[in-house]
């Protein structure tokens, strides 16, 4: 099994502990996180990418217990084996889509795939020397979807890759995230409220806030 979690829990300070469902998603496969806005989905993302402790239980990618990895380590780890789809792209404006990219394989001291190759086979090869500023919402988003494939990592997280999309663009952009993850043969998590992606991707937990 590439991931798999066990009694997972996290509580942010002042709030409950939320108790999240076992997890567990070999290569190649694919699953939904769905709940509602404040259940808690998008801190179990950030516990699946390592960005945040577990208060009890243990997160496993790949034979290694994210806890016992720390700073630089950590880092590295995440770096070679997570790739994360933001719900805001967060790219760097003072760079072009091309060195954006360039960044992803610079801090995990990996290789990667071939920039302008991933860039065409998401329909953005034409933008590659161009400024993150002047790119459309989606775009922007094929960008930030491109940096997260860039290391071709074992675990995809996306965060809302579909909340601000019409039926035919959630569409595209659900089987373009499973294309991408079935090629590289990745394991897909996608953490959303939204209902429509259950059309897209049958394998499906929710998070329910206590």
């Amino acid at each position: 099994m590439l991931l798999e979690t066990s009694y997972l829990q996290y509580a942010h300070p002042g709030q409950s502990m939320i108790a999240f469902p076992e997890i567990k998603v070999d290569k190649g496969e694919a699953l939904l996180v769905l709940g509602k806005s404040g259940s808690g989905k998008t801190t179990l993302l950030n516990l699946l990418a390592g960005l945040l402790n577990p208060a009890k239980g243990e997160i496993k990618l790949d034979g290694v217990v994210l806890s016992s990895l720390t700073g630089q380590n950590l880092d590295l780890f995440r770096g070679k084996n997570i790739g994360i789809v933001f719900q805001k792209p967060h790219l760097i404006t003072a760079l072009n889509v091309n060195q954006n990219l360039e960044l992803a394989h610079f801090f995990s001291k990996k290789k990667g795939q071939e920039i302008s190759h991933l860039l065409s086979e998401l329909g953005i090869g034409s933008k590659a020397n161009s400024s993150v500023l002047t790119l459309s919402e989606g775009e922007a988003q094929r960008v930030s979807i491109a940096r997260a494939l860039a290391n071709s990592p074992k675990l995809i997280l996306a965060d809302e890759p579909t909340s601000s999309l019409d039926d035919e663009n959630t569409e595209k952009v659900v089987q373009l995230l499973k294309q991408q993850a079935s090629k590289i043969g990745a394991a897909l998590i996608i953490v959303t409220h939204d209902q429509r992606v259950k059309s897209h991707i049958s394998n499906f937990i929710e998070v329910k806030s206590s």
